[in-house]
């Protein structure tokens, strides 16, 4: 199959995927576009929001249309490495035989990732690099695709652990959840109070879906799409020859290299599942805000003035 039709049929799948989630999540369709763009490049991505919109029935009902394994994992303060990644235990033969952590599957759903120690957010966060686990000197592979979905909350940040910026970096997106309008939150209402349950279709298959991540980092990008990433990229940092005085004025610490390649594989994502064979800086501007939002590291400054991530990236586009 070219890669022209095997882009129009990605078109179609993902419409249809779109439809059959929509049978159980009402509303969000942002959020919903965004973590299956970070499946079809293969990242990972953190849920910010309250608690009570759904974070885990979203992820679940992506994985069942996916025909992916979903395992998750609630992350609490006495929560250890060998709770996640499974331990080696002596058998009746006494023999070590090492038994799988909840970190063995397709789409791992990481809640309240911040609630957990460094020490175990560390063993998920090499997983996630590196697609496989060490456990006593062996190293066990990772199935294949393999999806990192970690939510925090927002409020409630007393007993805490804060992620690292350099962990924050290994997550392709950070997606904000905010409420439903009135209208999307009576029909939710209406459709969780009854006794009929909605049954969603498997529409992919693992093979498929690295497939699609294959399709897309062969879509060609002009030169001058990802200098324009590039250069966005490069206007977040403050103190290099250039910067905007706003960069110098609110900005602690800018994003990294890692954030120039996310926005040009988000950007051939997002022409993909647009039906264009090549993305223009339109794309790259449509990931932008959940590629960058969580690589922006704003001084007390910023915070004093009421500046947020959102109007900072709104500047710089």
């Amino acid at each position: 199959m070219s890669d022209v039709t095997a882009v129009e049929n990605l078109v179609q799948k993902h419409q249809a995927l779109k439809t059959e989630i929509g049978k159980v999540i009402i509303g969000q369709e942002k959020v919903i576009e965004q973590i299956l763009l970070s499946i079809y490049t293969g990242g990972h991505s953190l849920l910010v929001g309250v608690p009570g919109l759904a974070k885990t029935l979203m992820v679940n009902t992506i994985a069942k249309t996916l025909g992916l394994d979903f395992k998750r994992i609630q992350f609490t303060p006495d929560l250890m490495p060998s709770d996640i990644l499974g331990s080696e235990v002596l058998d009746q033969n006494r023999n070590f035989k090492f038994i799988k952590g909840p970190v063995f599957g397709n789409i791992i759903l990481a809640d309240e990732i911040n609630r957990t120690p460094p020490k175990t957010q560390a063993a998920l966060l090499e997983a996630m690099q590196e697609r496989a686990v060490t456990i006593a000197g062996k190293q066990f592979k990772l199935d294949e695709p393999y999806f990192v979905l970690a939510t925090q909350n927002p409020i409630e940040q007393e007993g805490t652990y804060p992620l690292p910026e350099a962990q924050l970096d290994r997550f392709m997106f950070a997606i904000e959840l905010t409420y439903p309008s009135l209208e999307e939150e009576i029909q939710v209402v209406k459709v969780t109070t009854n006794d009929e349950t909605a049954t969603v279709n498997t529409l992919f298959s693992s093979d498929e879906i690295l497939a699609v991540q294959h399709l897309i980092r062969r879509i060609p990008v002009p030169d001058n799409v990802v200098r324009y990433a590039v250069e966005l990229v490069t206007k977040t940092r403050p103190g290099i020859q250039g910067s905007l005085d706003f960069v110098n004025n609110f900005i602690d610490w800018g994003a990294g290299p890692r954030a120039s390649q996310n926005l040009v594989l988000g950007a051939k994502a997002n022409a993909a599942i647009s039906g264009k064979f090549s993305p223009d800086i339109e794309d790259v501007q449509a990931v932008a805000p959940g590629i960058l939002r969580h690589r922006i590291l704003k001084n007390y400054k910023a915070e004093a003035e009421g500046i947020t991530e959102e109007k900072i990236i709104r500047e710089l586009l």
